[in-house]
């Protein structure tokens, strides 16, 4: 079985989110990044459906240069090789759009994403993976496995769960409880150093939006502390201050 995982490069929860070029850009000075946490279970899942010889696992991330130790941690993690789009990701569609160029000429089996990304959030490349390669795809899956040529894909829906069994080739957006993700070892870390790592020129896709301008939310403010029997304060405050009530 062929799996390709798509690898996110996001910026670590505990960096200073800033921006430039009159808040239209992302300042990406000093920022740590690490992959995408959803997409680490992906990759996990994906390991281990290939182990013992069952499949192959083909990392791939469009991003510039400065991704690539990102992608060593994947091929450490497990993954047998790797391809980097050699492109700035400007939008999920752009990212879509290069994945699906690259898995229409490799035929893959099954396609894994997170089911989001933690910076933007917008949970849209593993929808638009699937129509691009005209195959179906399923969100926000909580567990998978695959029977030979079928795969049996449980996902959160309002209110309870929904298991779905699916013919491959499909695209699923991992979420919690599909995989634990792992930690490479020393070895792995090693042997990432040798597995392959292609870069790959970008298609031409169309630019259907652009970033109009990004915004930080509004800092906190102090906290103020009330005496307990001052009950009649605190309600004041929370109607004419806080207005919750």
């Amino acid at each position: 079985m062929k799996i390709l995982v798509c690898l996110s490069n996001v910026p670590d929860t505990t960096s200073k989110i800033t921006f430039t070029d009159n808040n239209t850009a992302f300042n990406s000075n000093g920022i740590q990044y690490i992959i995408n946490p959803y997409d680490e279970i992906a990759l996990a899942k994906a390991v281990e459906l290939a182990e013992g010889g069952k499949g192959t696992v083909t990392v791939i991330h469009v991003g510039e240069a400065a991704a690539e130790p990102t992608i060593r941690k994947a091929l450490a993690v497990g993954a047998d090789d790797a391809v980097r789009v050699n492109a700035v990701a400007r939008d999920a569609w752009f990212v879509a759009n290069q994945i699906a160029h690259y898995a229409k000429e490799q035929q893959f089996d099954l396609i894994l994403t997170g089911r989001e990304s933690i910076d933007y959030n917008g949970a849209q490349v593993q929808g638009f993976l699937g129509e691009l390669l005209s195959i179906p795809s399923i969100s926000i899956a909580k567990k998978l496995t695959i029977n030979e040529t079928e795969a049996t894909v449980e996902r959160e829906i309002e209110g309870g769960k929904e298991v779905l069994t699916v013919s491959l080739p499909i695209v699923v957006g991992t979420a919690e409880g599909v995989a634990e993700p792992k930690i490479p070892n020393m070895r792995g870390i090693m042997t990432a150093r040798t597995k392959p790592l292609q870069v790959a020129e970008p298609v031409d896709v169309p630019l259907l939006s652009k970033i109009a301008h990004y915004e930080t939310p509004p800092a906190r403010g102090q906290v103020k502390l009330i005496d307990k029997a001052e009950i009649a304060q605190l309600v004041n405050l929370l109607h004419s201050e806080a207005k919750v009530i």
